[in-house]
């Protein structure tokens, strides 16, 4: 059966084509909004980026925002410019409050183990204590950890999920007073 005309042929690439919107659709949940998102509602395409940065109160250089004190010379002091530029007026002072809540929001933190490698030092711990050549020993050692490889997984243990561990090592105590 012959082929279809025209079907052989390559396609062109569409520049005009938004590919971004096709992999926001596939994301779980929206992010939350970033300073880029202030900055792009308060732009104003008709304008320059000097003049929409100006507008927001941002700079376009900091070194010229932000001018480092001209220090001595060799031996000489050099004067700096006795006047001041003219204060810009700021016209969308919203973008900049904006940023700076977003900048004073605290970090949270996104450290978090498996729940596969919680289990497998927990295992570890009850069964061999603090005897990490046993530990490497064990049958449970998928992996073929070393002695010191399995201690430190044990420490991040501690120093993520500390109240956990503490409680897990008093149950464990408990456990051994029951047993005698």
């Amino acid at each position: 059966m012959p082929k279809a005309k025209g079907k052989n042929r390559r396609q062109k690439y569409s520049y005009n084509l938004n590919r971004k919107r096709l992999y926001r659709s596939a994301r779980r949940r929206r992010a939350p909004p970033t300073h880029r998102s202030h900055i792009r509602h308060a732009w104003d395409p008709t304008k320059s980026v000097a003049q929409n940065l100006a507008d927001m109160g941002l700079a376009v250089d900091p070194n010229k925002a932000v001018p480092i004190p001209k220090k001595k010379l060799l031996g000489m002091e050099v004067e700096s410019d006795g006047g001041e530029q003219g204060k810009k007026i700021v016209r969308k002072p919203y973008v900049v409050n904006e940023m700076e809540y977003e900048a004073s929001l605290p970090e949270k933190k996104s450290n978090t183990l498996s729940r596969d490698l919680i289990d497998y030092v927990q295992y570890m711990i009850q069964n061999h204590g603090e005897n990490y050549k046993e530990m490497a020993r064990d049958e449970k050692n998928y992996y073929q950890d070393t002695p010191k490889q399995i201690k430190r997984k044990i420490n991040v243990y501690k120093n993520f999920y500390p109240e956990e561990y503490k409680g897990f090592i008093a149950s464990l105590k408990q456990e051994k007073m029951d047993m005698q």
